[in-house]
């Protein structure tokens, strides 16, 4: 009945993978498997996964991206809940304990999150105001950013039937994606102990790698909005955010002199102002 699946995506990463498949085996609570999903490493990633962790579920797939990563992952598992953990992130030793006792206790939750602490370049930094975490009905709180960590999630394997599993059409803010998708249909459980280690400034993360990360969230707000799934409160709130976004983009192209992009901006912008 609570049984987790352990999903891990990772590309490239074989000494900070080691990091994270290290603090999930100094985990107290102890009913998981673990699964890696290797999306085309060429460094040392199977050789350091077949010498330190054997009993590691290893799956090896050419490179396709993160979202299909943890798709697969979905698909191998076996578990009734499934966490996530980013490779070059680390979770704390009480981590999946501590929420799995909570969802025992909060039986109508079927997704949990956790507060994290921030490590960037080797130094602990604080977050900002617009980066606090909350719990409940968080559709509204999820809008402006990605507001829950992939690698703080325990979500139930019947939430993944009923909104579907990460969008492999967005090479960035997939989770953003997700998030929207979930928090319109269900209450999430917040957990303010901070439980991961989430490390930034390195040059593969995809905030450095993908520029304008917004333009990204834009796609989701639109796909979510014309998916006819959103209450009327739920829907206005994420037309009026999609409109903030593409009015920034918009008047950023202008001042580049990006004609072109200002007027698809633009044209986004007319087609959700008739709703």
């Amino acid at each position: 009945m609570y049984f987790v699946s352990i999903i891990i995506p990772t590309y490239n990463r074989c000494s900070l993978l080691k990091r994270a498949l290290e603090s999930v085996y100094q985990q107290t609570y102890l009913d998981y498997e673990i699964i890696v999903v290797d999306d085309g490493s060429t460094d040392e990633t199977a050789k350091m996964i077949k010498l330190f962790f054997p009993e590691v579920n290893y799956d090896f797939q050419v490179n396709q991206g993160v979202s299909a990563a943890r798709n697969r992952g979905i698909g191998l598992a076996k578990g009734h809940w499934f966490a996530f953990l980013d490779s070059d992130d680390e979770w704390m030793p009480k981590k999946l304990e501590n929420q799995m006792c909570e969802l025992k206790s909060n039986l109508d939750y079927k997704i949990c999150h956790t507060q994290e602490q921030w490590i960037r370049n080797a130094v602990r930094v604080n977050q900002m105001k617009k980066h606090k975490k909350t719990g409940g009905w968080i559709f509204k709180q999820c809008l402006p950013l990605c507001a829950m960590s992939p690698s703080s999630i325990v979500i139930h394997r019947t939430v993944f039937d009923d909104v579907g599993n990460f969008d492999i059409t967005l090479p960035a803010c997939e989770d953003y994606d997700l998030w929207l998708r979930i928090t319109a249909k269900y209450p999430v459980l917040y957990l303010e102990d901070e439980l991961i280690k989430k490390y930034g400034g390195h040059e593969d993360q995809l905030s450095t790698k993908y520029w304008g990360m917004d333009q990204y969230r834009i796609k989701a707000l639109q796909k979510i909005i014309l998916s006819n799934k959103l209450n009327e409160e739920n829907k206005q709130q994420a037309i009026s955010m999609l409109l903030k976004k593409c009015n920034i983009f918009k008047n950023g192209a202008l001042k580049r002199d990006k004609i072109d992009e200002a007027q698809y901006y633009q044209q986004i912008i007319n087609d959700f102002l008739v709703e």
